[in-house]
């Protein structure tokens, strides 16, 4: 096995562990309504998860281990890019910002400011910043 090989194999479970968490977050109630399974299908292929993966991963999404990034930056990162999703598909609506804080709590933001970090990211999105931009000005809100 080359090294290449290593390096796509950890990334793709990487992302399966992402979306698989993602996942365990829309079931909290322990349904998937229509949008959340519309926006579920556009991550999926955001993350490059194979149709046969992803209907493992909605069988058994309780084996993946809920690996949030361990730093604040990665969190930043990975919450720039869900934000972009939910602003570029133009997903409206209070279901979708609530999954959307749902995913953000997910990734180690508190309960008590998730809903203002949320509001400041679609908008820093819905500007067309770039993500050191986002991640600068989300540091920021906390000073």
């Amino acid at each position: 096995m080359s090294f290449s090989d290593l390096f796509d194999s950890g990334f793709k479970k990487r992302n399966e562990d992402h979306f698989a968490s993602i996942v365990r977050v829309a079931m909290d109630d322990g349904i998937i309504t229509p949008d959340e399974k519309a926006f579920l299908d556009r991550l999926a292929r955001n993350l490059d998860i194979s149709e046969g993966d992803y209907e493992i991963i909605l069988k058994d999404y309780q084996s993946h281990p809920i690996n949030p990034p361990s730093t604040y930056d990665r969190r930043l990162e990975r919450l720039f890019d869900l934000a972009r999703m939910v602003y570029v598909d133009h997903i409206k609506g209070d279901s979708e910002e609530i999954l959307l804080r749902k995913i953000a709590v997910g990734l180690g933001f508190s309960h008590e400011n998730v809903t203002y970090v949320i509001d400041k990211a679609l908008t820093l999105v819905s500007n067309g910043v770039d993500v050191d931009t986002f991640i600068e000005e989300i540091k920021n809100m906390n000073k």
